[in-house]
């Protein structure tokens, strides 16, 4: 592996929105890295097999974001063996649903590691390779529960008013050093397989609009990947047109 070109690096990187990033930037030339963990490394392969296929050039890395030393590592090898990072996007998740009495220490930490730790250290590495080039674009999946919590889910967000905060505070350092900070919310029901799997009419309602459709929502990513300095978007909210809001 020794390439050299612009690279997009998607931390967590699955079946819905992670995929279409994926292959967003890979259309626009850029060299496509996707993280997931190392259980989801065949799948994470065959999306990653699907880009090249289309002309792209994308690889698949099995580690665990919520490690400090693997993202350290990932990071120095994307530069040293693949390109110059000029995308990151931190994609992963965490949304469960626990009424407090029944929300465990161990669930309310493992959520904060995933969806804001991870995002945290993604971020730091990012911003440490990009700083001293004076260039590149940072981007963090945010959620209806950045904003305001509600009942069953005040792990989730805990963790994404945490990664909403990280982002702000990113963006207002790194800004004057040429690096873009965003963070997108993704308010609604998102297309993917969890959502497939709960919604009993979700072909229905993806067809009439009621649901982000993973493609239109990625084509802001690299909307916001393209902004030049004079009129950087921090925070940008994707609904669907009939969401209660």
């Amino acid at each position: 592996m020794s390439e050299r070109g612009r690279v997009c690096l998607i931390v967590g990187a699955g079946d819905g929105l992670g995929g279409a990033l994926a292959r967003a930037f890979a259309r626009e030339g850029l060299i496509v890295c996707m993280t997931r963990r190392p259980r989801n490394l065949d799948t994470l392969e065959a999306l990653a097999q699907s880009i090249r296929d289309q002309g792209g050039t994308a690889h698949a890395f099995g580690i665990d974001a919520r490690e400090e030393a693997e993202m350290i590592a990932l990071v120095d090898r994307i530069e040293a063996e693949i390109g110059d990072l000029d995308v990151v996007c931190f994609n992963i998740g965490a949304n469960v649903r626990f009424n407090i009495t029944e929300t465990t220490s161990r669930v309310y930490q493992k959520v904060w590691e995933m969806a804001a730790f991870a995002g945290f250290v993604a971020g730091r590495e990012a911003a440490r390779v990009m700083s001293p080039r004076g260039r590149g674009t940072i981007i963090f999946t945010g959620a209806t529960a950045s904003l305001r919590g509600r009942e069953g889910f005040s792990a989730f967000a805990g963790a994404k008013h945490a990664l909403r905060a990280l982002a702000q505070s990113m963006a207002r350092e790194l800004g004057p050093k040429g690096v873009h900070v965003a963070h997108v919310l993704l308010d609604g029901m998102v297309q993917g397989q969890f959502i497939e799997s709960i919604v009993p009419d979700y072909a229905d309602r993806l067809a009439r609009g009621d649901i982000i459709a993973v493609d239109e929502a990625a084509r802001n990513w690299v909307w916001l990947w393209q902004q030049k300095p004079c009129a950087w978007t921090h925070e940008l909210d994707l609904r669907p047109s009939r969401e209660t809001w």
